[in-house]
């Protein structure tokens, strides 16, 4: 609910200082939070609200490539300050180091050993890391250790 709530101050200051990218891009993220909202019939806890945050830095992301394809400045430019924008919002990624630590543990606690057990491991590691790392980084991890 805090995350929300800053969402909406923010986009309250965005409109006093007139600032477009950051007025757009936070009505996009709330429009989404709000459909999440009419969907589940409630309201979102943090938890939530900052997945669908990742999932339009995401969407952010498949933009910027497509624009790079295409050698389109202008779009490069745009889908930047618009991902800058919303990471403001989101907890501070995991390194490559910390998800590795924290999926060793995982599997040295639930004493998974075969790729069988990928779920287990997930289900275990995706919420201590929600909102900080990447779904699929993590499962590509969880595979290779694993397996290898």
């Amino acid at each position: 609910m805090a995350v929300k709530n800053d969402l909406e101050k923010a986009l309250k200051d965005a409109m006093r200082a007139n600032d477009a990218v950051r007025k757009s891009t936070l009505r996009v993220a709330l429009t989404a939070i709000k459909e999440a909202e009419v969907q589940k019939m409630g309201e979102l806890d943090d938890p939530a609200v900052l997945a669908i945050l990742q999932k339009e830095v995401k969407s952010r992301q498949e933009a910027l490539a497509e624009a790079e394809k295409a050698g389109r400045q202008d779009l490069i430019e745009n889908a930047k300050a618009e991902m800058k924008v919303l990471e403001g919002f989101l907890p501070k990624s995991l390194s490559q180091q910390e998800l590795e630590t924290m999926v060793q543990a995982a599997i040295a606690e639930l004493g998974a050993s075969t790729p069988a057990d990928m779920g287990k491991v997930m289900k275990a590691v995706l919420p201590k890391v929600q909102g900080r790392a990447d779904g699929g980084q993590v499962s590509q991890l969880v595979r290779s250790k694993l397996q290898g």
